[in-house]
Formats: C-alpha cells, sequence, structure tokens
C-alpha cells in the first residue's frame, strides 16, 4: 500500500535516495543559516533587540544542515550537487520572496519594511518546514538513526513558527498590519506553487533512482498535484494567520548543538 510513511521508507533504505534527500536538506538549511546570519548583522539600529534571536534562527538552520550532513556521514556517505530543479530556497528567491541574496551581500543596514518583509517570509516557509518535520517525526521519532535527529530538529522549527508569530503581531501593534498580510498572503501563494514544483522535481529524480514504475510516479505526482489545488483552493489560509503562540520568546535563548550527530 503507497502511503507517506512507506515512501519515507523507501527512500531512507537506499543509499542513492537518501543521499539526494539529505543533501537537499542539508544545502536549504545551510543557505536558511547564512541569510539570517547576514540578516542579523543588518537590522536596522530601531530593531537591534530583534538581531539575536535572528542570530539564533540562523545558528539552528546550521546546525540542522550539519545533522543532514552528519547523518549520512554515518552511512559512509557524501552530500551530492543538488539539482537546481529541487532548490526550494533558491527557486523562492527567484520568485521574489524574501530578501535578495545581492541585498544581503551589501553592508547597507536594513529598512524595517525589510525586517517585515523577512519575518512574513518566514512565517510562511517555517509553516512548511514545522509539518513536514511533524510528518517525519510521527513515523521516525523511534528510529534508531534518526529519531533523536528528527525530534531536535521538529522542535527547532516550531520554535522558529512561533518566533514568527509573535514578532510579527508586535510589528502588527505597531501598524504595519496590513502591509503583514498583504505580504503574507503573495508569499504564500507563490509559496504552494513553488514547493508543487519542487515536489514534483524530487519525485522524478527518486523515481529514477528507485527505479519506480510509472503507474507509481503517475499517483505521486497526481498526489502533489491534488495538494497544490486544496492549498490553491484555501489551504494557503493557514500560513497566513497570526496567532500569540504558546511558546513565547522562543528564540530567546543560545542555540542547543548538535555534537551528538557528528
Amino acid at each position: 500500500m503507497l502511503s507517506a510513511k512507506s515512501l519515507f521508507q523507501e527512500i531512507l533504505d537506499n543509499d542513492e535516495s537518501f543521499r539526494l534527500f539529505c543533501s537537499i536538506a542539508a544545502s536549504g538549511e545551510s543557505q536558511g543559516g547564512w541569510e539570517n546570519a547576514r540578516i542579523a548583522a543588518l537590522v536596522p539600529e530601531s530593531e537591534r533587540a530583534l538581531a539575536p534571536k535572528v542570530a539564533r534562527h540562523g545558528a539552528d538552520e546550521d546546525k540542522h544542515g550539519r545533522i543532514f550532513t552528519a547523518l549520512m556521514k554515518k552511512r559512509g556517505l557524501r552530500p551530492v550537487p543538488v539539482p537546481h530543479e529541487t532548490d526550494y530556497t533558491m527557486l523562492l528567491e527567484k520568485h521574489g520572496i524574501g530578501l535578495a541574496h545581492e541585498q544581503l551581500k551589501r553592508d547597507e543596514p536594513l529598512s524595517v519594511q525589510d525586517v517585515v518583509t523577512y519575518l512574513a517570509h518566514s512565517r510562511v516557509t517555517e509553516q512548511r518546514a514545522s509539518e513536514q518535520m511533524e510528518l517525519l517525526r510521527k513515523y521516525f521519532a523511534d528510529h534508531p538513526d534518526l529519531g533523536r535527529a528528527v525530534k531536535m530538529i521538529s522542535h527547532d522549527e516550531d520554535n522558529h513558527l512561533a518566533y514568527c508569530h509573535e514578532e510579527l503581531l508586535r510589528f502588527a501593534y505597531a501598524g504595519h498590519g496590513r502591509t503583514i498580510q498583504r505580504i503574507l498572503r503573495e508569499c504564500a501563494l507563490a509559496e504552494i506553487a513553488v514547493y508543487r514544483d519542487v515536489s514534483l522535481a524530487v519525485m522524478d529524480h527518486m523515481g529514477r533512482i528507485l527505479q519506480w514504475p510509472k503507474a507509481k510516479s503517475a499517483v505521486l505526482a497526481a498526489g502533489i498535484h491534488a495538494m497544490y489545488a486544496y492549498e490553491r483552493a484555501g489551504g494557503w489560509r493557514r500560513m497566513v494567520s497570526l496567532t500569540m503562540p504558546q511558546r513565547r520568546n522562543a528564540l530567546g535563548g543560545p542555540a542547543t548543538t548538535s555534537v551528538e550527530f557528528a
């Protein structure tokens, strides 16, 4: 029977598919780490109190990248180049979502508007990350190799999402509410399309590695398109709502280490 668990298990059991999965994940997390580190360095003076939280966010993303790399190393595997069409972070930037890398490479302070844009982008993408890790935690929390990594990353992603909610609400109360809702909506609608395209590309690569029959690949592609149709029809709204989280000041402390995965 084709299920999310059986699909993940099949990818996990094959060295080549596992290596591609971890390479894609490690690359995305490392890019996120760099972006957050640059944003933390460029936060405007009026928002300097936010900088340590942004830096913590970046440190967490770097840690996740190291964890995925360590999981490969544990199986004697080396990372592989990430196919262009599977690079979620790069494709989001190409669609104008978030802050451009060219801007972050300059040593010019960001504006408050830039910070709001960054937080809105993060609120959408962290929703996706939190949901994906929750799914992996559901199936593999007790896995001897993946269990600790999945639980740690899932906890961090939930913290990131809580932080985005809390900081965006702070900016909304300060008068940026309409701008935030506009950016959230634009970002969510772009993200669901990018996520669909990346999912199709990843499944295409996995299908070739695992030699899936055409019928299986067609069923998986149909499921991805159906998910997009649901999100386009209204599922995207879960990505734009703002509620005060139970986890307050979720990024107020130092990042936890990944030493046990090295």
